[in-house]
């Protein structure tokens, strides 16, 4: 597929700008950011004065390492307000986490704020290769999810068409396509292969559907997963990244050009790695967990704010922002399996290295006495159901079982199912992972 290229005087200058202006940027603007916090987030502030560090010592970028993290845990201990930064009478919008293990994380947004994320996210679909004209089918979740408002105020930025499908419907989701034959879709990389489902089970192919890019988010996903989606959509599957906590969808988006990971809009976060055990900054290029800092948000600042989320930090390609590896796992839904430390996505990238095997799956954990089993359950593709015989899914099995011995470690069940026999996800994130053991007192 033909990638479109930026014309002259298409990118914002930032994205082409030397090292050293975006360097002196991110240094005014951080500045400003700790300042700000520091001064009307009060429970901030008690963490400075506890380490003992004072916006007047961030002198250099790399002094912003001197002051303190903030965690989910903050956002929760101060629900829902506390740590805004402005009165509450200032708020524009206000948007949530879904509150799965706890409290919601709510955050707010001021009017520039709002602006700000709009040109982002435009700055992200134009990434991808969208542009003024096209037609964005927007199947992220509306309401207090960040997905699927903050992708509808950037496509109509950049002066597309939205269609605010949100999640959900799929057969309406497919007719729609048809009908009003979209260019670009954003939505989870799991619900799009439930729309591939549907596409399939209607007998229309790929190059019969008017898709061009998916612009993805909103959970790990892998190369595997990627090449799964783009065969199966016919389209080019574009990375985009951002969190609830940090502003939403459009903290950073891959480049149709390369597709070589989320390029980071350093004008507006500052990103950092360290290690997830010490806390301590690793070295360029080191994989470790990814903290953001907020340089330009009004309303919700955040201060090194520890993402959980497992990556690297690579040299700029396609702009002059560095970029971040693929996901490799979140530090929270890691797995300790007989001692071995296990993440989803390493699972999903051995189960799609076999052609035969689609791309839904679950990953079960169980206890037996004191020993934890791990038993992983995926589909054959929808035009081998019910065609292979019983040798050959145990063959599937039997190669599986050795991949993820090998590549990852640790022994597992296999168990090759029907297409179909896995829960789909209608709306948001796939549930990947069931865990069965025993709560612990």
């Amino acid at each position: 597929m033909t990638a479109k290229k930026p014309l002259p005087g298409e990118l914002d200058a930032i994205e082409t700008a030397s090292r050293d202006e975006i360097s002196a940027l991110q240094l005014e603007r951080l500045k400003w950011s700790v300042r700000h916090t520091y001064d009307n987030v009060e429970p901030y502030r008690k963490k400075c004065l506890e380490k003992g560090v004072h916006p007047d010592d961030l002198k250099t970028l790399s002094d912003i390492s001197k002051f303190p993290f903030m965690t989910k845990f903050d956002l929760r201990d101060h629900y829902p307000f506390g740590l805004f930064a402005v009165p509450r009478t200032k708020i524009a919008r206000l948007h949530a986490s879904s509150g799965t293990t706890g409290k919601s994380v709510v955050v707010g947004y001021t009017r520039n704020d709002i602006d700000n994320w709009a040109n982002i996210v435009a700055r992200s679909i134009r990434a991808a290769g969208g542009r003024a004209g096209d037609m964005v089918h927007v199947a992220y979740g509306y309401g207090m999810f960040t997905g699927g408002l903050g992708a509808h105020y950037g496509v109509e930025r950049l002066g597309c068409c939205a269609v605010p499908m949100s999640g959900g419907q799929t057969e309406k989701q497919v007719q729609q396509i048809m009908d009003f034959k979209p260019e670009i879709i954003m939505v989870t990389p799991s619900y799009s292969l439930v729309i591939a489902e549907e596409f399939e089970r209607l007998g229309i192919k790929p190059d019969e559907i008017s898709l061009k890019v998916g612009i993805f988010g909103a959970e790990p996903w892998g190369e595997g997963m990627r090449h799964e989606i783009e065969r199966k959509l016919g389209i080019d599957a574009i990375d985009i990244y951002g969190l609830t906590e940090v502003m939403g969808p459009g903290v950073a988006c891959e480049c149709i050009e390369t597709k070589d990971g989320p390029v980071i809009w350093e004008d507006h976060f500052y990103p950092e790695i360290i290690n997830p055990e010490t806390g301590e900054v690793v070295a360029e290029g080191e994989e470790g967990e990814l903290v953001f800092t907020s340089l330009t948000k009004e309303a919700f600042p955040v201060i090194r704010y520890r993402t959980r989320d497992l990556t690297r930090l690579l040299p700029p390609t396609a702009r002059s922002f560095r970029r971040i590896g693929k996901i490799t796992g979140r530090s929270d839904d890691m797995l300790i399996i007989r001692g071995v430390n296990v993440f989803p996505t390493q699972i999903e990238e051995q189960i799609l290295r076999d052609q035969r095997l689609a791309g839904n799956y679950q990953v079960v954990v169980t206890r037996d006495g004191h020993m934890d089993n791990l038993e992983v359950r995926c589909e054959v593709q929808r035009e081998l159901s019910g065609k292979l015989s019983g040798a050959d899914i145990q063959q599937i099995s039997k190669e599986l079982q050795h991949r993820i011995k090998t590549i990852i470690g640790v022994s597992t069940k296999i168990t090759v199912m029907e297409f179909d026999a896995i829960p789909r996800t209608q709306v948001g994130k796939a549930r990947r992972v069931l865990d069965e053991r025993p709560k612990q007192d």
